[in-house]
């Protein structure tokens, strides 16, 4: 998911600056590194609020204020390592089976393999964030959530994102049909 989106009429992409927008996406990086190593349920808990809010408040505030070059590539990046890293905690714990995580990420796993077939194969294509996708993202977060708060939902929410995450990854191939090029093609 990019919500790194193109900025509005009269908003330029500054592509010589950092912005702030920039800097909370980056903020995910530490984050996802400190999720790993700090154990306690309390940091996690606030690793994962921070981690949700700056998801939420970069695309915000690209979209308002201008995006750069390195945004639009950074935010996918760090969201994709952040749930990866997040949820090798998960599977560690064994509190899910590995299909089970493996579905919670299918939609990002999918995301990454045709950026990079369509990259590869030299027509990268950018789709705009979805819907489906922003759903699986909030998914991946109550799941994260449900995992740290040891809850007897966690198995449902995980399997509730799989199923998000499939018709996201429906929709986008939709989209990348509508845009003139199949994913991939």
């Amino acid at each position: 998911m990019s919500s790194e989106g193109s900025p509005p009429a009269g908003v330029e992409q500054d592509l010589s600056r950092f912005t702030v927008a920039d800097f909370l996406t980056a903020l995910r990086l530490p984050l996802a590194v400190a999720f790993i190593v700090l154990p306690d349920w309390g940091w996690r808990l606030a690793i994962i609020l921070v981690a949700s809010g700056s998801d939420l408040l970069d695309g915000i505030l690209a979209r308002r204020f201008g995006s750069s070059r390195l945004g639009s590539f950074l935010d996918p990046v760090a969201d994709k390592l952040f749930m990866v890293a997040a949820f090798s905690v998960v599977a560690w714990s064994g509190k899910l089976a590995l299909y089970e995580i493996a579905g919670v990420l299918l939609r990002d796993v999918a995301a990454s393999l045709a950026f990079l077939i369509t990259a590869v194969s030299g027509h990268p294509m950018a789709i705009p964030a979805r819907l489906g996708g922003k759903a699986v993202t909030v998914g991946q977060f109550l799941t994260l959530l449900a995992f740290v708060a040891d809850s007897s939902l966690l198995r449902p929410i995980a399997w509730a994102t799989a199923g998000i995450g499939i018709y996201a990854i429906w929709d986008y191939r939709q989209a990348a049909r509508s845009a003139g090029r199949a994913l991939g093609s």
